[in-house]
């Protein structure tokens, strides 16, 4: 299968190296001292259970020159999103699946006016890695799952295609007949998690451990689970009590990409994690006091560029 990623940060490279050892035909889209590091050295993983060493990989930073691809996993930064997709449109074909990975749950609605309907299908990645230094990503704990499907719950021959790929690869991955209720089930835990790591400015562990930051953390994936609902993605009424087991089988120095972005003087995906959940429940007229707390508290920090 022959697959680009656009974008080849945390996500991106971890699984597109993953590929690559399942015999994938992978070609990377990178920019900057990443990509030059790509070029000369190739593309290491380091941290996990599994370290990963490609000493030579397809690496660009013009999709053009890749040429027709099956399947595009569409990893960039949100505030990246509108021009990395028209950077994309020249190697797509009638058949391409695009698949975002990237965070929150209205990515796919800013994808959609220009991939189209046809190629657009949805997806979550959970993993804890994050670019250590040029051309080598650093994984934190052993999580690391794909969940992707097409909207309409069709096991498609692209889908099916790509998941073989995965399971080639090592990759833990899952076809969804409900791949909106999945990329909100994500989105539940995430926008909680990266609101506290972010705002507290401390990982999991002791988090999860004072009473009243282990609150803090539930009461904002409680509205986010509000939300939802309101939007009719069919979430339980107790489903941010029921994702407290997921947050407390993290490492206890795991963290956040919105954590990690803020520590190194990033731009932050606020306006579509926090500030995505206040919009959306203003939307069905859902109050959501604590994550408006968490996006007003870093607003300054944001720096979207």
């Amino acid at each position: 299968m022959r697959i680009a990623i656009m974008g080849s940060g945390g996500v991106g490279g971890y699984f597109g190296a993953r590929l690559v050892q399942g015999g994938a035909d992978v070609h990377f889209i990178a920019r900057g001292s990443h990509l030059a590091a790509m070029r000369e050295s190739g593309l290491a993983i380091e941290g996990g259970s599994q370290p990963v060493r490609l000493p030579k990989v397809n690496v660009t930073d013009d999709p053009k020159t890749i040429g027709p691809v099956d399947m595009v996993m569409f990893c960039v930064k949100l505030w990246d999103t509108e021009s990395a997709a028209k950077q994309m449109l020249p190697i797509l074909q009638p058949t391409t699946g695009v698949i975002s990975f990237q965070n929150g749950v209205q990515k796919d609605d800013m994808l959609r006016p220009i991939v189209g309907d046809k190629a657009l299908l949805g997806g979550v990645a959970y993993v804890g890695t994050s670019i250590s230094r040029p051309g080598v990503i650093a994984q934190t704990g052993s999580v690391e799952r794909l969940v992707f499907g097409e909207y309409d719950g069709r096991h498609s021959t692209r889908v099916e295609a790509f998941y073989q790929a995965c399971k080639r690869g090592g990759i833990n991955a899952e076809i969804s007949d409900d791949v909106r209720r999945s990329i909100w089930e994500k989105y539940v835990s995430l926008a909680a998690m990266s609101g506290a790591t972010t705002s507290i400015r401390q990982t999991i562990g002791p988090i999860r451990s004072n009473p009243l930051t282990r609150q803090f953390l539930l009461d904002l994936a409680r509205e986010v689970v509000a939300v939802g609902r309101a939007h009719g993605v069919a979430l339980p009424e107790d489903y941010a009590e029921q994702r407290m087991a997921f947050v407390d089988a993290w490492p206890p120095e795991m963290t956040t990409s919105m954590h990690h972005d803020l520590q190194h003087g990033k731009p932050l995906e606020l306006r579509w994690l926090s500030g995505g959940v206040v919009d959306l429940g203003t939307a069905v007229g859902v109050p959501t006091p604590m994550n408006r707390a968490v996006r007003d508290v870093l607003i300054l920090y944001a720096g979207e560029r």
